[in-house]
């Protein structure tokens, strides 16, 4: 039903126009108590089987939302109510911003993507820890907030821009991201070098832990996919070096060429970051390089072209405890979440492990012995 409708519908739309709409019912349907009943019920059956405690934090299972979907924490329960165990949100900046001119977001429908120099498009810091702040959830679900670099501030002041957002988002927030991985902000991904990363990570650990003392608030570093291999080591040392509670791999890609792409010029050769099925080897690659690196020493997240229960299923043998996902929510619809957890049942029901949690990693150790 949803694919005719995209298919009828939304792909006639401009997509941020097509994402505007969906948002905008998505909330509706979460501020109508029997309806939001219904549809929780419909779309987010519990699997018991699939509880998850990743960094302290019990979650109903271990695919949550992505960023990128909702930047100023307007939809979180709504999110939640479509079978999410937990909604990243974000990415949040110090000062709000418009973001890049638009046109911004373009689907790759043949190759079930979309690319995006959106820019972080975003209300900033304080209006979005006034609204979390405020916020009186409906249903129990896990926040994370992610935030990044204001355009307008120099490099060489980016650690006191993530301080500020670290300071008003800190206490709000069920873990902490930094996002340095973006490709759509000038100069962001030079902060993923160590020399850079180390003072970053280190002042935004300070400001969280000095403005929340009743709580450890887990932080974590999300990087990108065109990293280098070694680079990707030289983050996962930082990571274990610093006590980081964990790595999100990974954000969208430059890259175009290898991928296979099968959309025209036209829309391959536009800028900015693709996210979705192309991006399913590499992030894979990337999520397992890391989990023989810092085995369990904290949690890694994948993300990247998980489309389906075998792809998430996929991302925790590799080493993942938390699996996300953004772009196939588009292509998938409603019901995305709902056959993400169906599948995963059946998947450890089937498999030699009793829990998920035996099950993070195995393929990797594998490997390694």
């Amino acid at each position: 039903m949803y694919k005719l409708f995209f298919q009828l519908v939304f792909k006639r739309m401009d997509p941020e126009q097509a994402h505007h709409l969906a948002f905008r019912w998505i909330r509706l349907a979460a501020r109508i108590p029997v309806l939001r009943t219904f549809a929780a019920a419909a779309l987010a059956p519990r699997h018991k089987e699939l509880r998850t405690e990743a960094f302290g934090l019990r979650m109903h299972g271990p695919f949550g939302l992505a960023a990128g979907f909702d930047k100023n924490a307007v939809a979180i329960d709504g999110m939640a109510m479509l079978g999410f165990d937990h909604i990243e949100i974000g990415t949040v900046t110090g000062e709000p911003q418009p973001g890049n001119p638009k046109k911004r977001l373009f689907r790759l429908v043949e190759d079930r993507a979309l690319i995006n120099r959106m820019g972080f498009n975003n209300e900033g810091s304080a209006a979005v820890a006034e609204r979390l702040a405020t916020r009186v959830p409906v249903f129990r679900t896990t926040v994370g907030v992610n935030i990044g670099k204001t355009k307008a501030v120099p490099e060489d002041e980016a650690v006191g821009d993530y301080v500020k957002s670290t300071e008003r988002l800190a206490a709000h927030a069920d873990y902490l991201v930094v996002n340095v991985s973006s490709p759509n902000t000038p100069g962001l991904r030079n902060l993923q070098a160590t020399e850079a990363l180390r003072p970053l990570l280190t002042a935004v650990r300070e400001a969280a832990d000095r403005t929340v003392t009743g709580r450890r608030v887990p932080l974590l570093v999300k990087i990108a996919p065109d990293l280098a291999d070694e680079d990707v080591d030289a983050v996962a040392d930082l990571a274990v070096e610093l006590g980081l509670d964990g790595i999100i791999a990974t954000n969208t890609t430059i890259a175009r060429d290898g991928l296979g792409l099968k959309s025209g010029p036209s829309l391959v050769q536009e800028t900015g970051g693709l996210s979705g099925a192309p991006l399913k080897e590499r992030s894979l690659e990337v999520l397992s390089r890391l989990y023989a690196r810092v085995g369990t020493r904290m949690t890694l997240v994948g993300v990247g072209g998980v489309e389906t229960a075998e792809d998430a299923w996929q991302r925790i043998l590799a080493g993942a405890t938390l699996v996300q996902g953004y772009s196939a929510f588009i292509y998938e619809g409603p019901f995305y979440a709902r056959a993400i957890h169906k599948g995963l049942a059946a998947r450890l029901a089937a498999s030699p492990y009793a829990t998920l949690a035996e099950a993070v990693g195995a393929e990797t150790r594998k490997v390694m012995q």
